[in-house]
């Protein structure tokens, strides 16, 4: 992800905060570098807007793996999950993106909370996780 398309936290936050073996990662929209949103269509001229969860998901599990990148990771290495949707309507739409990156075998474990909204009328979905990798030990003599 180049300088000039990251996506910069809303708020005095990291992205990403590495502690020890463990990453942590914020929680992450499908909102993209030039501040749209991904999963939002209009869908009349009115303006009417359609907040699809199964596209926000998708984006967002693609943002986070972006943000676990920067610091030598992936969504190979994430143990833990929280998931927070608008609207547990939308929990299939959801669960199909998600078994799209992880599987139910070996996948990190998961928990899915509604709340009453994000910080952007239009976000369906936030999600947040927890990362393990083992840091590579520098066996160089010094």
């Amino acid at each position: 992800m180049s300088e000039g398309t990251k996506v910069t936290p809303r708020g005095a936050y990291p992205h990403v905060k590495v502690v020890g073996d463990f990453i942590f990662v914020s929680g992450t929209s499908s909102r993209r570098s030039d501040n749209t949103i991904a999963g939002v269509d209009i869908i009349d001229e009115m303006g009417t807007k359609r907040l699809n969860a199964e596209v926000q998901t998708r984006e967002v599990l693609k943002n986070i793996d972006k943000n676990l990148q920067t610091v030598g990771a992936s969504l190979k290495d994430v143990v833990d999950v929280t998931s927070f949707l608008v609207n547990m309507n939308d929990f299939a739409g959801y669960n199909k993106a998600y078994a799209e990156f992880f599987e139910k075998e070996n996948g990190p474990t998961r928990t899915t909370v509604a709340v009453h909204q994000l910080p952007h009328p239009d976000l369906v979905v936030e999600i947040k996780v927890m990362a393990y990798r083992k840091k590579i030990k520098d066996t160089r003599a010094k």
